[in-house]
């Protein structure tokens, strides 16, 4: 039976590299050997800590991640062709027991073959961020065209939802973040304290903080038939005044998990050259360190992105 080192979340805060054997491999599947995964902080932070609202498959233990990146090494009878293709990963379930939710944090792992997105090798590490930008593309997708004006938040998902703008030819967002250590990076648009923004007219804007609180200071910022889109996880109830979205007439939309189409759009911009991913990833952690670098991910407020490195783990 094949078998693999992988990211066991037991309950919460207790985490660490066990070993679990694999399910067979079907007909349509492939094996990928994982280089890197990343450390999602929000979905899997709420995990990690036990806050994690009901969520479908939610249960302990479990194999985090959903950001994984590698190469196809073994496939069933309906997959041999894609042996040796570079491929990002958004999770997998073949661990038995153990969940996979959403199960890329793994040294090596079986998904159906049409789950595995082929990659060019040369974006190397930089693969485990086509989940946060397929994220943020289906967040601006389904406005018609409209590109955001105003973005909140400078963490990677904010910084993606900027780059992808100006990348489908909108016009540099503004950018609020609260953190001034958070401000640096921006390339090509500007990042400032909401108190320093004069503007009360935003036709459209987009929250990437997960901070609900901030829905009522977007409505105030937003012209007469507005749009705000809600692209965090959001763990607390979310709450508005009603006064001001009525008499704006304010559109609310919420961005939930990215589609295939999307992660199609991104990779094609990546491999265009209009969205560029450098930049973005500011922790690398080999993985059988994993305890203590989820807990820099989650709890380091000068940790932009964690990824954790499989390719020596023992």
């Amino acid at each position: 039976m094949m078998q693999t080192r992988s990211v066991v979340l037991a309950k919460p805060e207790q985490i660490g590299v066990q070993t679990l054997a694999l399910a067979p491999v079907g007909h349509d599947d492939v094996v990928v050997d994982i280089d890197w995964s990343g450390i999602s902080t929000g979905t899997e932070k709420l995990l990690w800590s036990g806050r994690m609202p009901p969520f479908p498959g939610l249960g302990y233990p479990l194999v985090p991640g959903y950001e994984a990146a590698g190469r196809i090494v073994e496939a069933g009878a309906g997959a041999v062709d894609r042996i040796g293709q570079s491929v990002f990963v958004p999770g997998a379930a073949c661990y038995g027991e153990v969940r996979g939710l959403f199960g890329g944090a793994s040294q090596r792992l079986i998904t159906p073959s049409r789950r595995a997105v082929t990659v060019t090798p040369s974006l190397g590490s930089n693969a485990v961020l086509l989940a946060l930008a397929a994220t943020a593309h289906h967040a601006l997708a389904g406005s018609r065209g409209r590109l955001p004006e105003l973005i909140v938040g400078h963490g990677v998902l904010g910084r993606l939802l900027a780059r992808i703008t100006m990348s489908l030819g909108g016009a540099p967002p503004v950018v609020w973040e609260t953190r001034e250590d958070r401000r640096a990076g921006a390339t090509g648009y500007p990042v400032i304290s909401p108190g320093d923004d004069p503007r009360r007219d935003y036709a459209l804007s987009c929250d990437a903080s997960g901070d609900s609180s901030v829905i009522d200071a977007l409505i105030a910022r937003s012209t007469k038939g507005g749009e705000v889109i809600l692209a965090g996880f959001y763990q607390e109830r979310i709450a508005l005044v009603f006064v001001p979205a009525f008499l704006r007439e304010i559109r609310l939309r919420i961005a939930a998990e990215w589609s295939p189409s999307d992660l199609d759009a991104v990779a094609a911009l990546v491999a265009q050259g209009r969205l560029d991913l450098d930049g973005l990833i500011s922790h690398v952690s080999p993985a059988e360190h994993a305890a203590d670098a989820y807990r820099t991910a989650f709890e380091d407020a000068g940790c932009l992105k964690m990824i954790l490195d499989w390719r020596t783990c023992q």
